[in-house]
């Protein structure tokens, strides 16, 4: 070869691999992970609820979804565990939020590297910034809840915004976040403000600027359905009638839909229900707990009206295609309930801070035991689906595979093809303990999880092994064979000590490396 032929194929070969690269990335897909807050296993039309949810349905029945998936019972630990494939034990969040997690990169960080743009919307519940840690945008509440119709002072002509703090002690405002830059107190301008709507124009808005020959990443972290219960009259409207059944047939009819869908195995029984009597509630009594669940239900109706909006942009812009899209709550219905004392006006108006309560949340998490904070299925078990026309082979698959809050990040970084740092920014991090489920997505072979998976948060604690599970709430543990028994309702450990001896041990070996209990 003489020199001029030389020179000429390796010119070309330059061009090749330059003109190769932004094909590549312009093949990879887009991707988006929506999370929302305090919404229990069966709150899904395609979980098995009658609360109105096509958008979301739609990524069920045409995607995977996923059976025994899980968080870890409380916001801000699954919220710090989902974004950094870690326990919130390994990054500092099992005890506090205000604090930078440690030992971690967060998902914006993997996806950078990969070259996409990454954008977050809604909510954090942590005191870092996520535009300092990966994200190119990020507005949103950096606290964990607020009032959905304005988080900040009272406007003129309007009522006192009900707000956690004004009770006996100072006013709390939360931190909000616009284009990265922090407001406290955020009062908006518009009186048609509603976290829900805000949250999905900011990623809109986002979406619509990002350059075509670019893949992006949006993590939509939403507030809804989290106390205080509030929704948009027209939505509300829609469930005005639908819950004076009471809760012990609302619950029964959500079973038998969820038998029908084949998200439970056959063997599934109702757990014991938890929850008062209908019959022994006066009507005053009825009509408030009517009124909550109806605003309950609108609000989840609305987060479904918001995902729509997302796929509508995403399709007009021919990106639906090759769009993944991973939606989960982060723990399960919630029976805290706030108290302050001083709210008025209707339940779910601006003015009146009302949780979901216990009784609800025994009907949102069907058909499992327990609720937000506790390890039992019923505070830790989530709705998870994936979605993704161009690369799910198997429409409509429900999977039953255990996964992890922590195999998300792995996840991804499988599904990107990046190598995951052994230091960051010179600090050394903790490799992932998570698995990819991205072959469940894909509907290829099945692999069986062999590595426990562990749980712990306030008085709960938990490590699940294949089909067994010990578990924990104020130190007594319990036994559970999840296959024979999925809502745990036989407690085998006096019938097998010794292997509730073997997850113990495992399960302490585990709580000492973070000087747990």
């Amino acid at each position: 070869m003489n020199f001029r032929n030389f020179l000429f194929v390796t010119i070309f070969s330059l061009l090749f691999v330059q003109c190769k690269q932004p094909s590549e990335i312009e093949h990879r897909p887009n991707v988006i992970l929506v999370i929302v807050d305090d919404m229990g296993f069966s709150d899904l039309g395609a979980y098995g609820s009658e609360i109105e949810t096509p958008n979301i349905d739609r990524l069920a029945f045409e995607g995977v979804r996923f059976t025994n998936a899980y968080n870890t019972s409380k916001c801000y630990p699954s919220r710090a565990c989902i974004l950094t494939g870690l326990y919130s034990q390994q990054t500092g969040y099992h005890k506090s939020f205000r604090q930078e997690m440690q030992n971690a990169i967060t998902l914006g960080e993997l996806f950078k590297t990969a070259g996409y743009t990454t954008l977050w919307s809604g909510k954090h519940h942590s005191i870092e910034n996520p535009v300092t840690r990966g994200f190119d945008h990020y507005s949103g509440l950096l606290d964990g809840a607020s009032n959905h119709f304005n988080p900040g002072l009272r406007r003129p002509g309007e009522g006192q915004p009900a707000q956690k703090g004004l009770k006996n002690s100072p006013i709390t405002y939360r931190n909000w976040v616009i284009d990265g830059e922090v407001f406290n107190p955020y009062t908006p301008e518009s009186k048609d403000f509603y976290t829900t709507d805000v949250f999905t124009d900011y990623a809109l808005k986002w979406i619509n600027a990002v350059d075509d020959q670019n893949p992006f990443f949006l993590y939509l972290a939403y507030t809804a359905p989290h106390d205080p219960l509030m929704a948009r009259p027209e939505d509300i409207e829609k469930y005005q009638n639908r819950y004076d059944l009471g809760y012990q047939k609302i619950r029964e009819d959500r079973f038998e839909k969820q038998k029908k869908l084949g998200v439970l195995p056959e063997n599934t029984v109702l757990s014991r229900a938890a929850h008062k009597n209908w019959g022994d509630l006066n009507e005053n009594e009825k009509a408030d707990e009517q009124r909550t669940m109806a605003v309950y239900a609108a609000m989840i109706d609305r987060l479904d009206q918001n995902v729509g909006r997302i796929l509508d942009t995403l399709e007009s812009q021919g990106k639906l295609e090759n769009t993944l899209i991973v939606f989960t709550s982060d723990n399960g219905g919630s029976s805290e309930v706030v108290n302050l004392g001083d709210g008025t006006g209707e339940i779910g108006t601006m003015t009146n801070w009302k949780s979901l309560g216990k009784n609800w949340a025994n009907v949102s998490n069907t058909p499992y035991r327990e609720y937000k904070n506790w390890s039992h299925e019923g505070g830790i078990k989530t709705p998870l689906i994936a979605y993704w026309p161009k690369g799910i082979k198997n429409k409509n698959n429900i999977a039953h595979t255990p996964v992890h809050f922590i195999d998300v990040l792995p996840t991804f970084q499988e599904l990107l093809d990046v190598e995951y740092p052994e230091k960051f920014n010179g600090e050394k991090i903790i490799s992932s303990p998570g698995r990819s489920f991205l072959p469940e997505i894909k509907g290829e072979k099945y692999r069986n999880r062999s590595t426990p998976i562990f749980w712990q948060w306030s008085k709960g604690k938990a490590i699940r092994q294949e089909d067994w599970k010990l578990v924990s709430y104020n130190n007594e543990w319990e036994l559970y064979n999840l296959k024979d028994d999925p809502v745990e309702e036989k407690n085998l450990i006096e019938d097998n000590p010794e292997k509730a001896e073997f997850l113990k041990k495992q399960y302490t070996e585990w709580a000492k490396q973070f000087d747990l209990e």
